[in-house]
């Protein structure tokens, strides 16, 4: 039987207080502010509380302080993790070189590397404003389809600015690997999975194999997001350009650029469609959004390339998010989790079903 959440604080003030704890909490403020005061990052009290999801990626904190200022925490999951999984001092570099490249992104303010303060590495960047819409439209957005299909174009264009990015550029080099992308992601996510399983899920298996046999030649190598869709950018009304930033880096790197496109196609829902087999960017189904096949004529026609095969970039989108969400629901049936995250037994039912769906796009191409 899969153990009720444990219901105490993420939030504690003190080590001492945290010691007292059954298992660590996310975040200790005490020495949280004393960093903060450190780097000039606002002065007084400091209130914290805890934004977005969690539970397989890593937490973001809204830090406010008693002067007014507001900043975002990231942290890893609670360990053991796997390895080079949930990296948040590599994501915060990533962020940093991209920045300074002109990519939208929040600015990091500083990074701590070491365990000693809060039990793992965390970073603090910006706070913008702005909403991150995922189940919900703000009324800004729900209000009016043309302000919906802005946004749709602009999280297209954002994404060919990111893949005109120049990967050989000096800031990126600590980032780009020898050999192929696409192999190094069949074998990482291979291995992922026999650590991630919690059962037998043979078509897991079945579809990496197909993946693997069926693998297109590479595209030039570009950044690459790795989650790129609606839910992990902030928006904001009255711009031209709404999409203000795109966040969670922590699957950058240097790669195949379809591999963000059939991410982003795996994550959509369209006005008129299917929903996305993931249940992500369910707002994207309300008119006005543009279709998939819209994304996809907005991508060619603002980079210039030439896209083939993407039921097959959208077939490894859907496989690699059966693994990372069987690695949450693990999780969920540990007790690892708090109350926050109890949506995560859905993947019971969840994962094996982005599996078949990623198993029905490789159809599609007769593999």
């Amino acid at each position: 039987m899969t153990p009720e959440p444990v219901l105490e604080p993420d939030i504690v003030e003190s080590a001492e207080e945290a010691a007292r704890l059954s298992r660590p909490p996310l975040l200790i403020l005490q020495p949280v502010r004393e960093l903060l005061d450190a780097h000039g990052l606002g002065s007084g009290v400091l209130r914290a509380e805890r934004v977005g999801t969690g539970g397989g990626s890593n937490f973001s904190f809204l830090l406010e302080r008693g002067s007014g200022e507001r900043f975002v925490l990231r942290r890893p999951p609670r360990p053991p993790l796997p390895p080079s999984a949930h990296d948040v001092v590599r994501e915060a570099r990533l962020q940093m070189a991209l920045g300074a490249l002109g990519i939208r992104v929040p600015t990091v303010h500083a990074v701590w590397e070491e365990p000693d303060l809060i039990g793992v590495p965390f970073s603090v960047s910006e706070f913008l404003e702005g909403d991150v819409v995922s189940d919900v439209l703000p009324p800004w957005l729900g209000a009016d389809p043309q302000a919906r299909r802005s946004v749709g174009e602009d999280l297209v264009d954002a994404l060919v600015e990111i893949h005109a990015v120049d990967p050989s550029a000096r800031e990126l080099v600590e980032f780009v690997r020898p050999g192929n992308y696409l192999e190094r992601q069949l074998r990482r996510f291979t291995d992922l999975w026999g650590r991630n399983a919690t059962r037998e899920l043979p078509l897991v298996d079945d579809v990496g194999s197909r993946l693997a046999a069926a693998a297109p030649a590479p595209l030039p190598d570009t950044v690459v997001h790795g989650d790129y869709r609606l839910g992990n950018t902030i928006v904001a009304a009255g711009r031209v350009r709404p999409i203000v930033a795109v966040l969670d880096w922590e699957m950058g790197a240097i790669g195949d650029p379809r591999a963000d496109l059939g991410y982003l196609l795996a994550t959509s829902s369209e006005p008129g469609g299917e929903p996305s087999p993931l249940g992500t960017s369910p707002v994207t189904a309300t008119e006005g959004f543009p279709t998939r096949r819209q994304l996809v004529s907005r991508y060619v026609e603002r980079s210039g390339r030439s896209l083939e095969r993407l039921d097959w970039f959208e077939a490894l989108a859907l496989w690699k998010a059966a693994i990372f969400c069987e690695a949450i629901y693990g999780r969920y049936r540990s007790g690892g989790l708090t109350a926050a995250d109890a949506a995560a037994a859905h993947f019971e039912a969840a994962v094996p079903a982005m599996a078949a769906a990623a198993a029905s796009r490789l159809a599609t191409l007769g593999v």
